[in-house]
This record gives C-alpha cells, structure tokens and sequence, in this order.
C-alpha cells in the first residue's frame, strides 16, 4: 500500500516507469511507510497485469503469491530475530551470509520469468561485510534484477552504495495527516505520542514502555536520590538497550532547552509545566554540558555494559544538574 502523504512520489516514480535505474535507495524518517512503498513498487513490478498507471492488479498470480510473501522472484533482507528470543539488548544486523544467499540467487533465471526485485530494509542495518557483499552486486548489476533499498539514516550508508542508486526522498506526513490517521487507528493519547515519535504516525504501540517512559518524566521533573535508584532497576528490569533511555532522556533536555528560550517544547508538550519549571532554575551550560556526556554514550547504545549503572551514573548528574549546584 501506499500511504495518502506518498501518492506524489508514487505519480513521480510511475511517469518514468520505462526509465526506471536498476536500483532506488527510499529515504526519509523512520516510521513514515518508506518500506510500505518500497514493497508496492516491488509488487507493481512483478505484476504480470498492472493498470494503465503501472500499479499492481492484485489479482495475477504474481501479486497473490506476492500478498501471501511466497513469490519465489522476490528476496528480502530485513535483520532476523533468533526463532524463540527477544530483541532485548541487541543490535540486530543484516549479516554477510544472508546477503551472499541471495546474491547467488539473483543470477539465475527469474522463477516466472519475468523481473527479480531484491529489497533491504533498513539498509543502515546491514553490517560492513554485508553491505561490501550488496556494493559487489550493485556495481555488476545482473539483467533483470531491481534493488530497492529502505533507510532511515541515510548518512550511514556507504558512500558507494548511494552513489550507485537513485535516491527518492519519502516525505514525511504533515501534523494534520498524521494525527487523522492515529485518529482513525483509534490510538489513545495521539497527540502525545505523536510529538515523541517526532510527527511519525507509523510506530510500533509499546503501551509497557510508554508506562515507563511516564514514569521517567514524572522523575526527572522532580528526581530524588532513592527514587533514581528504584527507577534504574526498574529499567533494569525490561532488557531494554540503553539507547532507548538515552532516547528518552535526550529528548527531555532538548525539551528544556527550548524552554530556557521561552519556546515551546517538541517532544513532551503534555509536561510543558515541568519543563518550564525545569528551565527556570537550571543553566544552559550546564545542559550542554550534560546533552554531551549523552552524545558520548550514544556509540554504546547497545553494548553489553551495565544498563543499571550507567542509568545510576547519568541520573545522578541529572540531579546535579537539576539542583544546579555550584
């Protein structure tokens, strides 16, 4: 499906359809229907029927086995979670093997005889080796072949792989478009979760981690020693990766930052009064200062380290910061 907010990227893509590269790199925000999209194109050019505008009929035998994800002419790499665990504290990956799986693959002869379409997503998951495997078939594309590739990140892409694609920027919906579709969802406190997500309407609803995320901000907008202690082990608890707290915590001082300069806040509206609060009695240096030793946290995201004693450690400056002492 394509999403209302990319129709005219879908109308731009269409009109060059006899024109199309042999590989697209979608890019945009994540949680806006890049793969959504990405995953229409690979229909409509598998369809054996498509309609005068080259969508996809829906109803050939390529686009029902594609519907039922068993077209034998469409490979996807996307990072698979272990049969039987949990993402918990990994950083999952697209890995060489897979990529070399479908590689050998791709060179034979299209099972129905028309084009092989190859999409990866995200793409910025792909490990070096992975994505040094991918660049090799990029740069001798096989006849026949299309390669959609899928990023959030698109800085985080080798070189060499963007530059051997042709790069479509997905927008984003507009607030409006957004909030009408959580709306129709019947997504509870839309609003608010809206403005965490950054005005990307497509999350995955975690009501446990909005619970926690909660109690977080009622912390941080009066933290106290003991209770830092209780929260850190109840995080602790949840086998989340530090970089969601990182996440968490970054967007609260970005929060009160705007709030030093009298701007309202992006990401917490519905703790506006806190925030300004927060701002009143707090130095900007000094929130700099703390945003800094989070930005060098950020590499470790999902590093086996201790998640319950860096979260002691970065709240613990927190409350000096928020003491403001001297």
């Amino acid at each position: 499906m394509i999403y209302p907010w990319h129709e005219t990227q879908w109308q731009q893509l269409a009109a060059h359809w006899q024109n199309r590269p042999n590989a697209w790199l979608f890019t945009g925000k994540e949680n806006t229907g890049k793969t959504e999209f990405a995953r229409f194109v690979a229909q409509a050019l598998l369809c054996e029927s498509p309609k005068s505008g080259h969508e996809p009929c829906g109803e050939c035998a390529s686009c029902h086995l594609f519907s039922q994800n068993t077209h034998p002419d469409f490979y996807e790499l996307t990072p698979e979670i272990p049969e039987g665990e949990a993402i918990g504290r990994k950083l999952l990956q697209i890995k060489i093997d897979a990529v070399r799986d479908i590689v050998e693959n791709i060179y034979l002869t299209a099972v129905r005889g028309g084009l092989r379409v190859v999409l990866v997503h995200p793409a910025e998951s792909m490990n070096t080796q992975a994505a040094n495997g991918l660049l090799k078939a990029l740069e001798e594309p096989p006849q026949h072949v299309v390669f959609l590739l899928v990023t959030h990140a698109r800085d985080k892409l080798l070189p060499t792989i963007k530059s051997r694609c042709r790069q479509m920027v997905l927008p984003s919906p507009t607030h409006e478009q957004a909030a009408a579709y959580l709306r129709q969802q019947g997504v509870e406190n839309a609003e608010a979760l809206l403005a965490f997500h950054s005005g990307a309407p497509l999350f995955t609803p975690a009501p446990e981690l909005d619970a926690l995320r909660e109690e977080l901000l009622t912390l941080l907008a009066a933290p106290r020693l003991l209770a830092i202690l209780d929260y850190a082990a109840a995080f602790d608890k949840q086998k989340q990766p530090l970089a969601v707290f990182i996440d968490w915590l970054q967007k609260w001082l970005t929060d009160v930052g705007l709030a030093q300069q009298s701007m309202a806040p992006l990401y917490y509206p519905h703790h506006a009064q806190a925030l300004l609060q927060t701002a009143s009695k707090t130095d900007s240096r000094r929130l700099f200062s703390l945003l800094g030793r989070l930005n060098a946290l950020n590499p470790y995201g999902y590093h086996t380290l201790s998640v319950k004693m860096q979260l002691e450690y970065l709240l613990i400056e927190y409350l000096d910061f928020w003491q403001n002492k001297p």
